[in-house]
């Protein structure tokens, strides 16, 4: 899709590099990994209109719920409509989940939530996938979504998505779900808010575990 949209002028190559070594999720030595930018206010101006068709009538309203339910901790409900805006939205094509698909269905996952908490912006700071800096605390690796209040007497979050995957022994959405908290202890994800003065009592953690249409958060 991306290599379409670059080849019909819809988005621009800002940077390129190498990696220098596999990077878990990521690739693999040598791959190489471009930046990409949308190219003029005409193409903005399409993004846009698609994305905003996504969440019209029925799913907009489970959008500012979910929205709602996740900054005030309600994880039932969360559920509840991330499950109604998964079914009204994703297409088997987006959430295929063959082995050979895995990677690509996680990366989808991953843009759609990261797209429904970028929103958010102007009263948190939303950050994807960053490795720590070589000053920060001890971190193993890669976060899926962090979002850091402006205000730093309100919530934090932390969200790690993963897609059910047999080839690590999982047999359901709930083996999926353990997995994903698992990694956001074993690799410290948590540090990053510490450091920038959050006590952990103000952090919530969750995992989101996605097979097709399903989701499952806790």
């Amino acid at each position: 899709m991306w290599s379409l949209l670059l080849a019909t002028g819809y988005l621009k190559v800002l940077d390129l590099k190498a990696l220098d070594s596999d990077e878990e999720g990521i690739g693999e030595e040598g791959d190489i990994w471009y930046t990409l930018s949308i190219t003029n206010f005409e193409a903005k101006r399409m993004f846009c209109k698609m994305v905003r068709d996504w969440f019209k009538n029925d799913t907009e309203v489970y959008y500012n719920e979910f929205i709602k339910a996740l900054l005030n901790g309600n994880v039932k409900k969360m559920n509840t409509f991330m499950n109604k805006v998964a079914l009204n939205t994703f297409s088997s094509f987006d959430s295929g989940n063959k082995p050979s698909e895995q990677a690509e269905t996680e990366r989808f996952y991953h843009g759609f939530v990261l797209g429904m908490v970028v929103n958010l912006s102007d009263a948190y700071k939303v950050r994807s996938n960053r490795e720590r800096g070589k000053n920060e605390p001890c971190s193993f690796g890669r976060y899926n979504v962090m979002i850091e209040p402006l205000d730093k007497t309100r919530k934090a979050f932390i969200l790690e998505l993963k897609v059910l995957d047999p080839d690590e022994d999982e047999k359901s959405l709930e083996d999926t779900l353990v997995n994903a908290r698992t990694q956001i202890e074993e690799k410290q994800y948590e540090a990053e808010l510490i450091s920038a003065g959050f006590a952990t009592d103000q952090i919530r953690k969750y995992g989101f575990a996605f097979r097709g249409k399903e989701c499952l958060i806790g």
